[in-house]
């Protein structure tokens, strides 16, 4: 089964734990701190595998988790750093943020990688929270817990050449005569329901990747049919290679096809009107093909390449092949890397992420004032509440981040209750 969208959860490794330790060696009665850090959680890292050509696997594991980092040891030792969680993933996987929407990665080349989440740092040991004020200190951190969040594959197969065209035109037909592909061909509409890739090589040697993408009708643009099954994977190709029925069997109009389906290509991205283009008027083995023919040329109006085939009998396809080739040696390979939506959605952006002090203070129905913000729910993560030294420093980190000041001005008083996350406090003037 050829599977090219799903969503999945990814969860990257907390960092370990810092240690309260002391020296206790001979002759070193004073010998103060010696507890080490925690280790760095496992990022979630994924790798293009270019054995692979579907999200299949991501059917049946949609969890991933990475390990967590070492806790810190005596003396002063670090903990260890967990490797990462590398997943592959097939080339032409783009990852987006289910949430936000933003495109995190776009997977091309083989063994290409992108951090999808980070691991958590590993908690400081009390080692680092010596000074001259507190030589001996009983404070130590918890790993700071590692990136989470819900992340959709999507794969556009990764093909120089496209055939487009309605049902039953021929395309599967042709793909299956000039490669090594084969894909199912059979006498009703939408026999193929997943992109076949095929690998074309030209009587001098050069060589290019088609793909027979399933069939398009009208309003494929807003997913009628197999709508975007379709549109999608046009996107990578260099070359669209346009196939119409000329033997009018059916009682369509060749014309009005290559108009209809045009239009889909417009209407889903302009862009794609900027592809080289290549007509093949397919079954010209058919009794009335020619007259078609003739009627079509008359009626496009434009300066494009024309080709007169039959993939059944194999004929007009060294031409065809020729032609392809010559265009695709015309077209760099990053001409077109932007499709679809807009560029700034589908340009992965590397960018500097400081720290959000940012918080909210809502209320209960019971009364309580409830904290919640990314610094101040990580910070809460990262307190060890059995150590007095730990709570009295976690609350300072409120007072210097403002929550005191807030609180009083939504009107807490003294006794009042506060919730982060799972726990409670009582709020003290």
């Amino acid at each position: 089964m050829f599977v090219d969208r799903v969503q999945v959860y990814i969860k990257a490794g907390d960092g370990g734990d810092g240690l309260v330790a002391f020296r206790r060696e001979k002759y070193e009665p004073m010998g103060g701190p010696a507890g080490g850090d925690g280790g760095h959680g496992g990022d979630v890292v994924f790798e293009v595998d270019e054995g692979l050509n579907t999200l299949m696997d991501f059917r049946y594991q949609r969890h991933f988790k990475a390990s967590r980092g070492e806790n810190g040891m005596s003396k002063g030792k670090h903990g260890k750093n967990s490797e990462a969680y590398i997943i592959p993933v097939p080339p032409g996987t783009t990852v987006r943020n289910v949430e936000t929407k933003e495109v995190i990665a776009d997977l091309i080349e083989h063994k290409q990688q992108a951090i999808i989440a980070n691991g958590g740092r590993g908690g400081h040991g009390n080692i680092r929270f010596a000074n001259a004020r507190n030589r001996a200190p009983e404070l130590a951190e918890k790993g700071a817990p590692g990136e989470e969040l819900d992340v959709e594959l999507e794969l556009k197969v990764l093909a120089d050449v496209g055939l487009v065209g309605f049902p039953s035109v021929g395309k599967s037909t042709l793909l299956s005569v000039i490669s090594a592909a084969k894909p199912k061909i059979a006498d009703y509409h939408f026999t193929t329901l997943a992109p076949n890739l095929g690998m074309v090589r030209t009587e001098d040697d050069r060589s290019f990747v088609m793909a027979d993408l399933p069939g398009l009708i009208q309003g494929a643009h807003e997913g009628v049919g197999l709508g975007y099954q379709f549109l999608r994977h046009i996107e990578r190709t260099r070359v669209i290679v346009h196939v119409i029925d000329m033997s009018g069997v059916e009682g369509r109009d060749p014309f009005e096809d290559y108009q209809a389906i045009n239009h889909e290509l417009e209407e889903y991205d302009v862009k794609l009107m900027e592809r080289p283009q290549i007509i093949v008027a397919n079954k010209m083995d058919m009794p009335d093909a020619r007259a078609h023919l003739e009627l079509f040329k008359e009626q496009l109006q434009e300066d494009l390449p024309i080709f007169s085939i039959s993939a059944i009998t194999k004929t007009g396809l060294r031409d065809l092949l020729f032609e392809i080739a010559n265009t695709l040696e015309e077209v760099p390979k990053d001409t077109f890397e932007t499709t679809g939506q807009e560029e700034s959605e589908e340009r992965v952006i590397y960018k500097y992420e400081g720290d959000d002090d940012s918080f909210d203070i809502t209320r209960d129905p019971d009364g309580a004032y409830v904290l919640s913000g990314p610094k101040i729910e990580r910070l809460f993560k990262m307190t060890d509440f059995n150590r007095d030294e730990s709570v009295r420093r976690f609350a300072r980190q409120m007072r210097h981040m403002g929550i005191d000041d807030a609180l009083r001005k939504r009107g807490a008083e003294d006794g009042d209750l506060v919730r982060l996350l799972d726990f409670e406090f009582e709020f003290v003037e």
